[in-house]
């Protein structure tokens, strides 16, 4: 009898392994609409072409293949081009997401996302998402009803990484053409190829044919790692914080137009090494010492970084170098940084760890 019982113990301990062994986990697809829900007039416009149009389970038929990787239910958060996407936007997106992730039955998270300001999403959640659940974003760079359409794979390649456990405490990650990035250091690169997304530190790695292969990790601090949480952040706007594009002949008008409409951070995206000419550092002198507001260099050269004291004196002036920051991830990042403090090195060290 003791026998059986053991012998029936040891078959039910091998069947739930089993079981868990091909069990699918669940994920979730939240649209919000882009490219990737997008539509032209005909199978050849690749490039014109009305953003937002298609509905998520729309685009979860689409791709019937899908659902042999996982148990794929869909959300449609938003329905907008990313390029319109505001603070509100931004906020809602992420209350959402941190709504699903607290649920034991979602495994992971897929967001559509349009292509424009899909890194500044990523990156937002990366700071203010606390969990170990993979959180994946991908867009197309073609619309559903174009020739050689990218979304579809895109699409399927992504909830093959959202059901992945190897992809958990990874951070925030973008799949965009079989590639997986990380949200800190992702970039669009170029506005019409399917290869647009880049990273100068290189991919995270790839998808091929449903699986993926890793070959680094991320080592700034994310998720649950993260001193920022969306739990902790009311209402629907950010602290205002705007950018100021560097050239030659500059005029100082920019920054004071935007001290005037309330922002208490600037990004100067400066040539070079972030740098400032010589006839503006007056006014953001005066921008800083005597309205409070914080004067962030970063570059706009789209690789490399930004070195504190060189160029400018940053310590004498009390400014904060954004280092390998772009400016729109600098500016996610001084947004956050600003529900905190006010204090320079306080942001400057923020910048350096996240």
């Amino acid at each position: 009898m003791i026998k059986t019982v053991k012998s029936l113990g040891l078959a039910c301990t091998l069947l739930a392994a089993s079981v868990s062994l091909y069990a699918k986990n669940n994920v979730v697809i939240m649209a919000t609409g882009g490219t990737i829900a997008g539509a032209g007039a005909s199978s050849t416009n690749s490039a014109t072409y009305t953003a937002a149009k298609v509905p998520v389970e729309t685009l979860i038929n689409s791709v019937p293949q899908i659902k042999d990787l996982a148990n794929v239910s869909g959300i449609q958060a938003l329905q907008i081009a990313s390029e319109n996407i505001t603070d509100k936007e931004l906020l809602s997106l992420a209350r959402q997401v941190n709504d699903l992730v607290k649920k034991p039955s979602v495994n992971g998270i897929v967001i559509t996302h349009g292509s424009d300001t899909l890194e500044e999403t990523a990156f937002f959640l990366n700071l203010v998402i606390h969990t170990d659940k993979p959180i994946v974003l991908v867009g197309s760079m073609r619309p559903s009803t174009a020739l050689s359409a990218d979304g579809p794979l895109n699409l399927y390649s992504a909830v093959a990484l959202a059901s992945s456990d190897e992809a958990k405490n990874k951070g925030v990650l973008v799949l965009m053409n079989d590639s997986i990035f990380a949200a800190r250091d992702v970039t669009k690169g170029i506005n019409i190829h399917t290869n647009a997304f880049v990273s100068q530190w290189g991919a995270l790695g790839t998808v091929v044919e449903g699986k993926p292969y890793w070959f680094r990790n991320s080592i700034k601090r994310h998720t649950k790692a993260s001193e920022f949480n969306i739990e902790n952040i009311k209402g629907e706007q950010l602290p205002v914080v705007q950018i100021v594009y560097g050239s030659d002949s500059m005029k100082p008008d920019a920054y004071l137009a935007y001290a005037k409409a309330g922002a208490r951070a600037i990004i100067n995206a400066g040539t070079g090494n972030g740098s400032v000419a010589k006839y503006l550092v007056p006014t953001l002198q005066q921008l800083h010492n005597d309205n409070g507001i914080q004067i962030i260099r970063s570059s706009r050269v789209a690789q490399g970084f930004v070195l504190r004291n060189a160029e400018q004196p940053d310590d004498k002036y009390g400014w904060v170098a954004a280092h390998d920051l772009d400016p729109q991830k600098a500016r996610i990042l001084a947004a956050l940084a600003l529900t905190k403090t006010n204090d320079a090195k306080e942001i400057q060290r923020m910048f350096w760890e996240y």
